[in-house]
């Protein structure tokens, strides 16, 4: 069994927060108004949504109250095969990204054809991108010519 670091969050805590953070968002409410309605600063509330404080069962329940929705709906990403659950958690630890949440709301309100373009303005920056990253050599490895 792997050694896990004590520094290092547990992924089913990232993934619990994420949850948190996700149900948060889509219903409008500040991680101030989260945190009054729970009786914790809203600094709590963001390191149980980053994974770096565990939620204790009593605070989750107090958390799904505040956000309308049931302690179960915050832990569907634990349902299903362990491969499925590891893509659930890869996916809520990408959508922690700063912007990921606005990008995505933005997006999903555009027409298809909008969104298309932008897929495909997105796909061509990323390989431009790793094309550079691919011919760039450090200076440590280039020679200097007497």
């Amino acid at each position: 069994m792997a050694e896990v670091s004590a520094k290092t969050p547990d992924p089913m805590d990232i993934a619990l927060g994420a949850a948190v953070r996700i149900r948060r968002r889509t219903i409008g409410m500040s991680q101030e108004a989260l945190a009054d309605q729970c009786g914790v600063s809203f600094q709590q509330i963001q390191k149980y949504e980053n994974g770096a404080n565990r939620i204790s069962f009593s605070r989750l329940v107090q958390i799904a109250r505040a956000l309308r929705c049931r302690v179960t709906d915050l832990m569907d990403v634990f349902d299903g095969a362990d491969m499925e659950t590891a893509e659930d958690l890869n996916l809520l630890n990408r959508m922690r990204t700063p912007g990921a949440l606005d990008l995505l709301s933005g997006y999903e309100k555009l027409a298809p054809d909008v969104r298309a373009s932008i897929l495909n303005l997105v796909r061509t920056l990323h390989a431009q991108q790793e094309a550079t990253a691919a011919t760039v050599v450090p200076l440590s490895m280039q020679t200097v010519a007497a």
